[in-house]
């Protein structure tokens, strides 16, 4: 089933705002809501495939445009940074009646500076990410200059942005320009994206959110991406990052509910979590989820399936250990296993197959604790060899398939 799109209204300070919710295929690993960058919108490139990206690792996300903005009503002249962040909090009232409270909040450019403003207003917040946002609000101005002394002197300026005509009033100046301590306050986890080659806004700035912030903090260089992360790969990376950072600060990825057909006992059915690498593992009864590292383009929501693999091999060798060590009550006060697994070329080990020139090593490391003699040490781990899996991996294995008629 296709990731769901639905386009959303909400109402802030009087306007109804426009929004985009996606939501994965199955249930949502946590909902983010994004922040887009000054005078821009929700369908801008770098929302739109940070948020695409996010929905395929698992994520549900809402993008919105601010007030005056793209499908949202107002008038953009009356707008300002404290209006962006009331629209922040007022997107996450609605997430919360109507979906799922915002646990990650994501903000590009001055929509960055925002979501840390809007943090402590949002209780549900577990995390924040910015990308390429400024330290402060009024580095805003920046782009706009040139029309500052008017501003401040005929109150406001018809100024071209990006192509296009905006007004910026004199209120709009003197709200960036007040001073607060938002990032100081920040009680959450942040993580700082910024590229060395923005132009926009500079490198410097992020140094700035990064020394003002408390830890727990983190700092990636979005290395050549330029502002508005135009390079489709830089907004995947980016959203990436995001994925896996931000998932030792969030609940529990929540399961879907299990297959309605009735699994029986020692079958494994695996669906698809998203169209990459997640997939929700399922028996008669538990579940889990595999997964593959970010660094490969998957979104480390659960062990890939080596480390499957050898949880298995390893948890039953435990078991058999333990089992064998209290039927004849040895005084084996723990086990621990660690393992391994990589390949081995080896074209001179008589443990290869002339054909196939190469095999899979797994690493067994087995740590017995306890006041064990020599001959009991060696007879358990002789024991270990014995493991019903380790028994499986070594024997011979024939692998049937077929098509589901």
């Amino acid at each position: 089933m296709p990731a769901q799109r639905q386009k959303v209204t909400f109402s802030s300070n009087g306007h109804q705002l426009a929004g985009l919710l996606e939501t994965p295929e199955v249930n949502s690993r946590g909902c983010a809501l994004f922040a887009h960058c000054f005078t821009c919108g929700k369908n801008v490139l770098a929302a739109t495939r940070i948020s695409q990206s996010l929905v395929a690792l698992g994520f549900s996300v809402l993008r919105f445009d601010f007030t005056g903005l793209g499908g949202s009503d107002g008038d953009f002249s009356n707008t300002n940074f404290s209006s962006n962040v009331n629209d922040l909090v007022a997107a996450a009232d609605y997430l919360r009646e109507h979906h799922q409270a915002p646990a990650l909040l994501i903000g590009h450019s001055l929509g960055g500076r925002a979501v840390l403003s809007a943090a402590s207003r949002i209780p549900e917040v577990a995390a924040v990410a910015t990308i390429g946002a400024p330290a402060d609000a009024a580095h805003v101005a920046k782009q706009f200059s040139a029309h500052v002394e008017e501003i401040d002197s005929q109150g406001k300026a018809d100024v071209s942005l990006g192509g296009r005509h905006f007004t910026i009033e004199k209120q709009f100046l003197d709200d960036i320009r007040s001073e607060n301590d938002d990032i100081e306050q920040l009680r959450v986890p942040l993580l700082v994206m910024h590229s060395p080659l923005d132009t926009t806004v500079s490198i410097q700035q992020a140094e700035h959110i990064y020394r003002r912030a408390k830890h727990p903090k983190s700092f990636i260089s979005l290395d050549s991406a330029d502002h508005l992360l135009t390079n489709k790969a830089d907004a995947a990376y980016a959203a990436a990052i995001i994925s896996g950072w931000s998932e030792k600060y969030l609940d529990s990825t929540p399961l879907p509910d299990a297959p309605a057909e009735q699994i029986e006992k020692g079958e494994v059915v695996i669906r698809e979590g998203n169209k990459q690498f997640l997939r929700v593992v399922n028996t008669d009864h538990h579940q889990w989820l595999s997964d593959e590292p970010v660094n490969v383009g998957g979104g480390n929501a659960g062990p890939d399936p080596y480390e499957q693999l050898l949880s298995a091999l390893g948890s039953c060798t435990s078991m058999t250990i333990r089992m064998y060590a209290n039927r004849k009550n040895l005084p084996l006060d723990a086990v621990n296993v660690s393992l391994k697994h990589y390949r081995q070329h080896c074209s001179d080990c008589q443990a290869a197959d002339q054909n196939n020139p190469r095999i899979d090593v797994i690493e067994r490391l087995i740590d017995l604790q306890g006041d064990l003699t020599p001959d009991q040490r060696q007879r358990l781990l002789e024991i270990a060899d014995k493991c019903p899996v380790h028994r499986t991996l070594e024997g011979p294995i024939r692998i049937t398939s077929a098509l589901v008629e």
